[in-house]
This record gives C-alpha cells, structure tokens and sequence, in this order.
C-alpha cells in the first residue's frame, strides 16, 4: 500500500469514527482529502511535517486566506493528526498558535426593523412573475428573523417539520447532531401558512417534500441550495445601500440570526426580566451546544453593552442610596 493511498484510508476510517460518534463533516470530507492529495502532488516520503500542513493551509481560498482562515484550517487538520498519531506516531503535531492566536468572534450586523422589513419587501420583486421564488425567499427570510434558524436549519426543514396546527417547528438533526422544536408566534404562523398554500399550486406536497422549495427547470421542487440563497440575499443586500454597522465586510445572512437573539435579550431588558434566568431557555431554542456561546451576546452588541451599562449605573445609584 503506498503512502498516499494508506492516508487516504485514515482519512476516510477518521471521518467514518467521527459521523458515528454524531458529528457532521460534510467540509471536512474535501478538506482532508485536499489536504491527502496535497502531500500526494508533491511525492512526500516519510513522516508528515508541520511545515508540509503550513504550506497546504495557506493554499486555502485559492492562496488568498488570512491569518484567521488560515488558524481555523489548521485546527480541522490538527484534530485528524491527533488522531493519526494512534497508529503512526511519527506525524508532527503542529502548535495551535502557528498562524497567531485564537481568531475571536467579531460583532455582527444587527438589523433594524425598518431593515428587515426592506429585505422582505425586495425578496418579493424577485422573478419571474408568477413563479414561487419570490415568496420563498420572502418566506425564509421572515422565518430566519423571527425565530433565529441557521440558514442550513431552514433549508433542511421538511414540509412534516412544519406543524401550523400547534405553531411548532421541528428542526432536526442540527449543526450538532441534536433536534429540537422551536414556538412560532402567530404572525409566522400565518406566513408559514401563505406560502405552503402557494407552494401547493406549484407542486405536489407529501410530509418529505422540502418546505423550501426551488421554482424553475429541474430545481422545481427540490430544496433551495445554500450558495443559491445566499447569492440571492447578497444581490437584496447590494441593492438596499445599507450602513454596515457590524464587523465583519458587510451585513450577512447569519446576522438576521444574531439579531433574533440580541432583540429578545433586549426585550428581556427593558421588561425587566431576570436575563440569567432566561439564558438557558434562549440557549436552547437558538441550539447552542454551550450556554457561553448565548451569554457572548451581552459583551459584543453594542445596543446590549449600553443597556446593561444602564442597569448597572441604576443598582450603582441604589447601593449609593442605601448608605445615605
């Protein structure tokens, strides 16, 4: 057995152990195999080198990475050496610090209504005329921002996965591997509701039919794609003129999420609700594996910092008032 072919089968006996253990790799099946085809394209012999993966990780994004792309590459690819090491000791663990350090998460755009509501009014002038396309994305788009989905949660759902009769979701089998169901508020219900009904005129519906649905050619009733919606919002998004108010190269798709969460825990605020004791249910509902991941929302959105400022200057106020 050669050596490239020999890496190639730890690679697939590597991702085969992880899928059972739940997780899902779907960009780690061409990430490593890349990464194998890699050391095959250059005849490497011998142990794998820390800076045999250093050269491969600065090929990501057509050698166009940054220091961030580049750290998040080499930890997906530290793991699979951690475990090559089990049966061939002699690999290289590369430091986790090689391309700097952690890559902290930045602020993201959080949307204001009127935003919102400009994004769905666009979605609507979509073409063609006639067809279901603009009132699917209208309808993905209003869903992402009243109830916080991942994109990848909303384009798996299930026409099954959509009980209107109780206002629930069921999202299935999620980033990582858990399911969940998720309240709808009346007025999602309603929209849910408009859209299955069109939906219905352009295809048959059976409980596996994909809730999101394609409009034209052989796309007709099969799932919208990831790289097609955001192509679409991106197109929406140029077209509206936005201020970009977050930290990232403009607002994102995934920011209607952040702002699901960041306006509830406003609410929360401004109601005086007891925050730390809502963490946890917020946690679950947006799917989080680690209730750090929610309470990250306090300390990087500006509109939260401010309103925590101002409860604490007020309890300032009232310890003062207790001396006095």
């Amino acid at each position: 057995m050669s050596a490239h072919i020999r890496l190639q089968t730890r690679v697939a006996d590597y991702l085969a152990e992880r899928r059972r253990l739940g997780f899902e790799l779907h960009s780690h099946d061409t990430l490593l195999a890349d990464f194998a085809q890699f050391v095959a394209d250059r005849h490497h012999h011998g142990p794998l080198t820390v800076e045999l993966m250093a050269n491969w990780v600065r090929t990501g994004k057509g050698g166009l990475g940054t220091p961030e792309t580049w750290y998040r590459r080499m930890e997906k690819l530290r793991r699979f050496i951690r475990y090559l090491q089990q049966f061939e000791p002699q690999p290289e663990m590369p430091d986790a610090s090689i391309f700097g350090p952690e890559p902290g998460r930045v602020a993201p755009h959080i949307y204001r209504e009127e935003e919102i509501v400009e994004l769905l009014a666009a979605a609507r002038t979509l073409g063609p005329r006639g067809s279901l396309r603009p009132a699917a994305f209208e309808t993905l788009f209003g869903l992402m921002s009243s109830t916080g989905l991942r994109v990848s949660e909303a384009l798996h759902l299930r026409d099954a996965d959509v009980d209107l009769k109780r206002g629930m979701l069921i999202v299935r089998q999620t980033k990582f591997a858990k399911s969940r169901q998720l309240p709808l508020h009346p007025s999602t219900v309603a929209a849910l509701a408009r859209y299955r009904r069109q939906r219905m005129r352009h295809v048959p519906t059976a409980a596996d039919t994909p809730f999101f649905i394609g409009s034209r050619g052989r796309r007709l009733g099969q799932p919208l794609g990831d790289r097609q919606v955001h192509r679409v919002f991106n197109g929406l998004r140029d077209g509206l003129d936005w201020v970009n108010r977050g930290a990232h190269a403009a607002p994102r798709l995934h920011d209607l999420r952040h702002t699901f969460a960041v306006r509830r825990l406003m609410l929360w605020h401004r109601e005086g609700t007891d925050v730390d004791q809502m963490m946890l249910a917020l946690s679950t509902y947006l799917g989080h594996t680690k209730i750090s991941h929610t309470y990250w929302y306090l300390s990087a959105v500006p509109e939260l910092m401010a309103l925590a400022g101002g409860k604490f200057e007020r309890f300032v106020e009232l310890a003062g008032a207790d001396y006095e």
